[in-house]
């Protein structure tokens, strides 16, 4: 038997309006405003994570991104020729 031990609290403050909004979708839903609320909250932190943190690849994939990793960088001309112009901290520094 799982249990969820709810310990912790967060409290907000919102205006009336925000309040109002998310009272009509928690009914909506058949959910508590706090239901609703961790229920969408954890939804985008676990998105936002997932991100940096998985990324599911077959095997094809998975050999044509090891194939990107392994390849030696290509030649990129104009960013070279960026890289070797003096930037504008270089042409003040030499000014004074």
């Amino acid at each position: 038997m799982k249990t969820n031990k709810r310990s912790d609290r967060i409290d907000l403050r919102i205006d009336p309006k925000a309040k109002e909004a998310l009272q009509a979708a928690a009914l909506l839903k058949h959910k508590t405003v706090s239901e609703f609320i961790l229920e969408n909250a954890l939804s985008a932190a676990n998105e936002v994570l997932a991100d940096r943190r998985y990324f599911v690849l077959n095997a094809e994939q998975w050999e044509a991104f090891q194939a990107a990793l392994d390849a030696p960088p290509r030649a990129l001309p104009r960013l070279e020729r960026l890289m070797k112009e003096p930037g504008f901290f270089d042409v003040h520094a030499a000014e004074n």
